[in-house]
């Protein structure tokens, strides 16, 4: 399976000059856990980094820094790991396995971004497959009780 099949797409973008609170508000607004940044969200899109919550709760809240004056760019994770949009979903979970993140933004062939692929995207994946295969199951148990009577 591709993962332009199940990825979030357009995602939320913001620029490295964007201040940890505009990015939480960002956030907040959009029911997010985290922003790709890029440099022109307008119109390139290319992928400069990714700040995430905990980004902001860990280096701006826990260490008091002002979140009206701290912006992305000192924040954001780099360098970034990627996913393609042709790429098949095992190739973005091993991708993420062997870097430890849990999210991929998602670039087409001009390196611009196009989606976002998360942990939570994977698993609601695998429960909707554990639950066809679970209806499969159950499915011929009930055929083969049926057929015994």
């Amino acid at each position: 399976m591709m993962l332009s099949s199940i990825c979030t797409l357009d995602p939320v973008c913001c620029q490295r000059t964007t201040t940890a609170r505009e990015a939480a508000a960002l956030m907040r607004e959009h029911h997010l856990g985290d922003l790709v940044v890029v440099d022109d969200p307008d119109d390139d899109r290319l992928v400069v980094g990714v700040i995430t919550d905990r980004d902001l709760a860990v280096d701006v809240m826990a260490q008091g820094l002002d979140p009206n004056k701290t912006v992305v760019g000192s924040l954001m994770r780099t360098p970034v790991v990627l996913a393609r949009v042709s790429e098949e979903i095992s190739v973005a979970i091993e991708r993420m396995q062997a870097h430890g993140v849990r999210r991929l933004p998602i670039v087409d062939d001009h390196e611009k971004v196009v989606g976002v692929i998360t942990l939570d995207d994977l698993l609601a994946l695998n429960a909707s497959n554990a639950a066809a295969i679970s209806e499969i199951v159950n499915r011929g148990r009930r055929d083969a009780i049926r057929r015994h009577r």
